[in-house]
Parts: C-alpha cells; sequence; structure tokens
C-alpha cells in the first residue's frame, strides 16, 4: 500500500510537473502571439515578422481589440515600422495604436498614435528584445486599420511590405524584407529575369522572384531600370504575378548566381538517372500500349510526361545527380498535352545522400514537412525555390494532390556546392537524349545571366546612353583635326588673284627639255601670259597662228610622246583629222588641226646610234636644229645640230622646215 501510494505521488508528482512545462512552454509561445479579437494577417517570425488589424486593408471591425506581444534574439532591441495607420481620430480614447517596451505588467509605454500623419517614415526602437503591440477601435471604422513590420536591430534598412519600386529613386540599393510579405491584397507584375513592374511591392516581388522567404525575410539588392512595354505573369512560390504595360521604370535582383538548370532538360542527366515507384502504360481504343515512364519527365521536351500507374501518396519520381549539388529550386510543368490534361496540384520533396535515408524538406523554425504549390494547369510552368537551399546527392518528389492523374516533367534549378560566385556562361550542352546506351555526360551545371537590366537610366542602362552621347562625341572629335588639315591645306594653295599658267614642274624634267627642241618656240618675251581671275567673261585669249610642226629626232620615241604628239602618220594617204578622236581609242598623233589645211611634219627616221634611216628629206633649209629655245626669236634662221663624232652630217642642199608665223607678240595680260 505505501509503494502504491509512493507510486501514486511519483507519478501526480511527474504530472504535476509536465503541467507546470507545458504552461511555461505555452507562456513562452504566447509572448510572440497575438490576442484579441482584432487580429488580421500575422506572421511572427525568428527574428522579423508583419502584422494587420482584421479586414486589412478593407474597413476594420468597430469595438474590437488586438495585442502582439513579439521578441527578437536577446541582445537585440527591436525596430519597428508602420506602413499603413487609418483609424477614427475622433475619439483617442478608444481608437489608437500604443507600443510598448517588454510584454505583461512589467511592460512601459514607448508611443501612442490616434492616426494622422505622424507615423509616417518613423522608426520606433524599443529599449530591450521585447515589444507589445496594441490596436484598439472604436465605435467607428471607416479607415483600413492597420499594418506595420519589425526586425531586430541588426537590420536598420528595414522596409515594409507595402513600399514599392516606384518609393525609390536610387538605381540600385539594398533593403531587409521582413517576414510575412505574402499577402493575398498585394499585387506583383512581372516575372524574372525580364524585371518588374515599378508598382509592384519590392518584399512581395522578392519572394516571387526566391530572393527572400515569406517565413524568414531577408535581404534583397534591387536595380533600377527602364520599364518596358509588357510584363509577363507567372507562379512562383506561392505568388502569382499578373501581366502589365507600360510603367516608367522596373526593378529586378542581384543573386548569388545559383539558379541554374542541373541538366534534366539539356540531357546531362542521363536517363537511367531518373527512377519512379511505378509507370504508366495505356494504349486507348485497341492501340497498342504506350509507356508514360520516367523518362519522359524532362522540362520543356516533346513527348509524353511521367505518369504514375495509380494515383496516391505513395508514388514518387527522384534524381540521381551522381554527386552532391547544391539545390536552390524546382520548376514543373503538367502532361503539355491537350488531350490528356494531367498535373499536380501540390508535392512534398524529399531528399537523400546516399539515396537509402530520406529526409523531408522543412523551412527554417518549423517542424512540418512543407507542402509546395504545384501546377494549376497543365501546361504553365511553376518555379518553387528552396530557402535555404538543399544540398544532396538525390532528390525525390512526392505528389501531394494532383488533377485526373498524377502526371510531370520538371527541371532542378542550383549549382555545385559553395559556387555562390558570379554567373558564368558555358557553351550550349548538347541536345537531349531521350534513349542512349552511351555512359552519363559529365556532370555540368548550367548557368543563366544575372538578374540585372541592361536599359536606360539607371546603372545597368547608363552604358546605353553614354554610348549615345559619347559616339557623336567622339566623331566630331577625331573629324575635327582631319577638316582642320584638309581646309589648311586647301587655304595654302589657293589661287591667287592673278594666276599664272606656266609649266614650272615640265621645266624641271630632262624629258621635257629635250622634247622642247621638238616643239615651236614661245612667244617671244620669255613669258607667259599672265590671265586676271577678276577678268570679264567675254575677254578672249590671244590667238596664235598655227605653226607648222618639227620633225622628230627619233622615229622610236614617237610613242613616248603620249596621246598629245603632233607627228603625222607615216601613211601620206591618210585623210585629214577633221574629228575628235574616240577616247577609247589610242593613238599617237595629235588632235586635229584647224580646217585651214595646215600640213603635217613628215618624221625623221633616226636610228639609236644617230644614223639617217634613209630616204631624201622633202623640205630644204640651212641646217638642223639644234635646239628650240624660248630665248630664240621666233623668226631667226635655224642654225646646224650640235654633231658628235659618230654623227652624220646632212647633205647640202637639204633644208629644214621654219616655224610659221614669225612674227613677234609681246605677252599680254587680259584683264
Amino acid at each position: 500500500m505505501d509503494a502504491s501510494v509512493m507510486v501514486g505521488r511519483g507519478t501526480g508528482g511527474a504530472a504535476v510537473f509536465i503541467l507546470i512545462v507545458f504552461i511555461v512552454l505555452l507562456g513562452a509561445r504566447s509572448s510572440r502571439a497575438q490576442k484579441g479579437d482584432g487580429c488580421g494577417h500575422t506572421v511572427l517570425g525568428v527574428g522579423s515578422g508583419s502584422l494587420a488589424s482584421l479586414g486589412y486593408p478593407l474597413s476594420y471591425p468597430s469595438h474590437s481589440v488586438c495585442e502582439w506581444e513579439i521578441s527578437v534574439t536577446a541582445g537585440y532591441t527591436v525596430l519597428v515600422r508602420i506602413a499603413d495607420l487609418d483609424i477614427d481620430t475622433n475619439n483617442c480614447q478608444v481608437s489608437y495604436l500604443r507600443l510598448y517596451n517588454g510584454i505583461g505588467p512589467g511592460r512601459t509605454e514607448i508611443v501612442k498614435f490616434c492616426g494622422g500623419r505622424e507615423w509616417r517614415d518613423a522608426v520606433i526602437k524599443s529599449k530591450g528584445h521585447q515589444v507589445t503591440v496594441q490596436f484598439m477601435s472604436g465605435p467607428q471604422n471607416n479607415g483600413h486599420g492597420l499594418f506595420l513590420s519589425y526586425t531586430s536591430s541588426q537590420h536598420t534598412d528595414l522596409i515594409t511590405c507595402l513600399e514599392k519600386g516606384e518609393h525609390f529613386s536610387e538605381a540600385e540599393f539594398s533593403k531587409f524584407c521582413p517576414a510575412g510579405c505574402l499577402t493575398d491584397f498585394g499585387e506583383v507584375s512581372g516575372t524574372i529575369p525580364h524585371g518588374y513592374r515599378d508598382s509592384s511591392p519590392l518584399c512581395l516581388a522578392g519572394i516571387h522572384a526566391g530572393v527572400v522567404s515569406n517565413t524568414l525575410g531577408g535581404q534583397i539588392s534591387v536595380v533600377s531600370s527602364k520599364g518596358i512595354p509588357h510584363y509577363e505573369s507567372s507562379l512562383a512560390n506561392n505568388v502569382t504575378s499578373v501581366p502589365g504595360n507600360l510603367s516608367p521604370s522596373l526593378f529586378t535582383f542581384k543573386t548569388s548566381g545559383c539558379y541554374g538548370t542541373l541538366g534534366l532538360e539539356s540531357g546531362v542527366v542521363s536517363d537511367s538517372q531518373i527512377t519512379a515507384s511505378s509507370e504508366w502504360e495505356w494504349g486507348g481504343h485497341g492501340k497498342e500500349p504506350t509507356v508514360w515512364g520516367p523518362t519522359g519527365a524532362r522540362l520543356k521536351t516533346l513527348g509524353r510526361p511521367w505518369a504514375a500507374a495509380n494515383s496516391d501518396t505513395k508514388e514518387w519520381i527522384q534524381v540521381d545527380l551522381k554527386k552532391e549539388k547544391r539545390i536552390t529550386g524546382i520548376m514543373t510543368t503538367g502532361s503539355t498535352l491537350p488531350e490528356y490534361q494531367f498535373y499536380i496540384s501540390s508535392y512534398e520533396v524529399l531528399y537523400s545522400h546516399d539515396g537509402q535515408q530520406w529526409k523531408p524538406y522543412q523551412e527554417v523554425g518549423s517542424d512540418k514537412n512543407k507542402i509546395f504549390q504545384g501546377n494549376t494547369n497543365y501546361f504553365q510552368e511553376v518555379r518553387n525555390n528552396f530557402i535555404p537551399p538543399i544540398e544532396a546527392r538525390f532528390i525525390r518528389i512526392c505528389p501531394f494532390q494532383w488533377h485526373q492523374r498524377i502526371a510531370l516533367k520538371m527541371e532542378l534549378l542550383g549549382c555545385q556546392p559553395h559556387a555562390a560566385r558570379p554567373r558564368i556562361f558555358h557553351p550550349a550542352p548538347p541536345p537531349p537524349r531521350r534513349k542512349s546506351t552511351v555512359p552519363p555526360l559529365q556532370e555540368r551545371t548550367t548557368h543563366t545571366p544575372n538578374i540585372r537590366n541592361t536599359t536606360m537610366p539607371p546603372h545597368s542602362h547608363d552604358e546605353v546612353a553614354l554610348v549615345a552621347v559619347l559616339v557623336p562625341v567622339l566623331v566630331v572629335v577625331l573629324t575635327t583635326p582631319v577638316l582642320v588639315m584638309v581646309c589648311s591645306w586647301l587655304w595654302k594653295n589657293r589661287k591667287s588673284p592673278e594666276v599664272t599658267y606656266d609649266l614650272p614642274h615640265w621645266e624641271r624634267t630632262v624629258w621635257w627639255k629635250s622634247m622642247k627642241q621638238l616643239l615651236p618656240s614661245k612667244l617671244d618675251g620669255d613669258d607667259c601670259v599672265r590671265y586676271s581671275s577678276t577678268a570679264r567673261v567675254d575677254h578672249q585669249r590671244p590667238r596664235v597662228e598655227p605653226a607648222e610642226y618639227a620633225q622628230p629626232l627619233v622615229t622610236g620615241t614617237m610613242a613616248s610622246l603620249g596621246q598629245r604628239s603632233t607627228f603625222k602618220p607615216e601613211e601620206a594617204d591618210a585623210p585629214e583629222y577633221d574629228a575628235p578622236i574616240p577616247p577609247e581609242h589610242y593613238h599617237a598623233y595629235a588632235e586635229p588641226l584647224p580646217a585651214s589645211g595646215t600640213e603635217y611634219a613628215t618624221p625623221i627616221m633616226i636610228d639609236r646610234a644617230n644614223h639617217l634611216s634613209g630616204g631624201t628629206l622633202p623640205f630644204r633649209g640651212r641646217g638642223l636644229v639644234a635646239r628650240t629655245d624660248s630665248s630664240q626669236s621666233a623668226s631667226s634662221a635655224y642654225d646646224t645640230p650640235k654633231s658628235t663624232s659618230d654623227q652624220a652630217t646632212p647633205t647640202e642642199g637639204e633644208l629644214y622646215q621654219v616655224p610659221q608665223n614669225t612674227h613677234n607678240a609681246p605677252c599680254q595680260k587680259i584683264d
């Protein structure tokens, strides 16, 4: 009996102890819980959270009250930012928001707001790591109510869940998003990597992009840029973005870069690495049965997906990555076949290091398996991110809910462990292979570009504006010296008002000096005719009577005279030249003489040794002309040519033709 009594007492003492522990734990849990009938959206995370009055953003209930007791890590204080406070301001005794230092009976008041605008941009700081938030409503309820966020003092850049991209003018900035920003009244427009409309709430867009968690919050790095004409919609991390129209600007997020595909779509993961609990075989209408095997579970590939033989929660499909990878997300679709509209609407994720021991994925601070939202139709892609990421070799998908039949196509996102480096572009992977006996390819991780924008006006788009400005400037800078040099050269070589038409270059050449012997003398005066640039148009050049042409010394040099030679061809019966020679025909003779009928000279045939080639010259004179110099008078007789020891002496009676028009004409200046 005593023993039984002792046992009974011992059992009762244990029961009392368990009850006390339960009360203590309940009290500790209640330190972060809400009390009252006026509490609405509430997420009280480990280090941050958000809370709202009942019905927000619609009207709050009258004669209601709610208290939230929040705590952060010991050693830090609490920072509170009010996103919205819209309450009745007529009676501050029954309608207000009040914050206290601490919780319980020993709390002390920090601040009290009765509507108005004094709460805007205010950051309330506590003295300790615990704060009580009290919201009271009176008989009137013509406002939205309350919404606020909090975090610990280690995140001084806290923003609320309601702040949007258009509220910030910086091109790049970093802020801390609290937990609990996944609300049913926020609207996000856009997706990654194209960006989000500036009217989207920053933190809700961060959840959609997979850079922060709704239960943990986190730091976001934002890049603003010029808006685009259209924003796409997508479903990711339980957030459905909506289509959007043109906006002045958009924003995206910087990431660690660990968001590449892990090889299901590209074929890096072989068919043997994808296995399932079962596969569906169905022929339909007497046709040969087809197999819906796990090899069809590759995202964005044509054909049948994987479909389970049975529709129950015991089915699964898994991927062996051959070695441990950091897995940051998963993308799924349904069957993608209009005639078979199968899809999984929710699922669990398990992971393993050896394929034997499996662990369910759970969020930080939770002891429950996380249920991921799957597809809402058979064709749309849905993305879910793992925050924190999974590091494992095996990944298993266990369907939890489905439509008609379990069917799935998927792709895993991630990178090599500890590869949080800037993204690197790799060559495109080989095309997918549905069936192959070739050993698996080496494991490779494909990377996607950084989630940035390269348009105007902020940082990433400043390059375009800079190029648009610098290119014309550089063109002007580079062409200006060239234009200056050209203008300077033209200025130096400009024509003077009185131009001398002379042949200074030819006078300096040996060829010209030798050819002057064959040409008639210049006009007396040894000067050239000068023409004034200011002369009237009707002034005429002085006319010079045509002269007969000298005979060449060497026939072989005739071709070197070019197109302006003045020697008559040897065939005497050729017709007189009375029409211009076409430019396409080359001839060694000069353009035709005037119609006065002046005769052409007959060439003297002399070889290279200065011997006459024979024949009696048809002209008579006293001697050969040694040279025709401009210093000689046009009326002087030609003297005997200079002779050498081997030169033949002309026979007696052979005279050479004397140029006509020997009258002297002084050099004239025509105005």
